[in-house]
């Protein structure tokens, strides 16, 4: 955690967004994209629609029209028009700020809630991506048998307080310096400090 912090003192949401509903769809379209690509798409989209009633007013084509460059585009199209209607149905057109209610909405696993929870509404949620499930296997904090295991080893062993800020830290070390080729677990500055010889994952860490 010092480390991390020396590198990254700031944790800017890397998803440009204005409020809650806005980051909840930019989360959404970010399964299998780059943060950099939704960030292209989005402009145009929020400004079409802004609200979840501006949102939801929009034919379908038109959202795809907008984010026609991302993987997965007509899925997703599908699921921001009727997440958009479900917000007005359900939740008078706002973003709720639970994670049951948030999972209920198509398109919003949970790590998306968990992203929002966490940065829209500083709730402690620990999200995992795939940089995090990465460096936690490479750096001996969790066995890595599942994202879900992860998750459970990193909120047991870092300080609820901290969460919100380390995961994004984690990301941002992951896509500087610990990347999936370029780093084997010796040729990053934390790999080589602080496990020279490429520890295994502690057998410590119990289910």
């Amino acid at each position: 955690m010092q480390r991390l912090e020396q590198h990254y003192p700031e944790t800017p949401v890397p998803l440009d967004h204005s409020d809650a509903f806005t980051l909840l769809i930019a989360v959404l379209l970010s399964a299998q994209c780059t943060d950099k690509k939704v960030n292209e798409v989005t402009p145009a989209l929020f400004a079409a629609g802004p609200t979840p009633a501006a949102m939801a007013a929009l034919p379908e084509a038109s959202i795809l029209a907008c984010i026609r460059q991302l993987g997965l585009a007509k899925t997703k199209a599908r699921n921001v028009k009727r997440l958009a209607e479900l917000l007005l149905e359900r939740h008078g057109g706002t973003v709720p700020s639970s994670f049951a209610a948030l999972e209920a909405l198509p398109g919003v696993g949970h790590k998306t809630a968990s992203v929002v929870m966490a940065q829209a509404f500083g709730v402690p949620a620990f999200p995992v991506d795939t940089h995090i499930h990465r460096l936690a296997q490479r750096w001996g904090l969790s066995s890595g048998v599942s994202v879900t295991r992860t998750e459970t080893d990193l909120k047991r062993l870092f300080p609820k307080p901290a969460w919100n800020k380390l995961h994004l830290q984690i990301i941002f070390y992951g896509r500087e310096f610990c990347t999936a080729r370029g780093c084997d677990g010796r040729v990053c500055p934390l790999c080589r400090e602080l496990y020279p010889n490429r520890r295994k994952p502690v057998a410590w860490i119990k289910a």
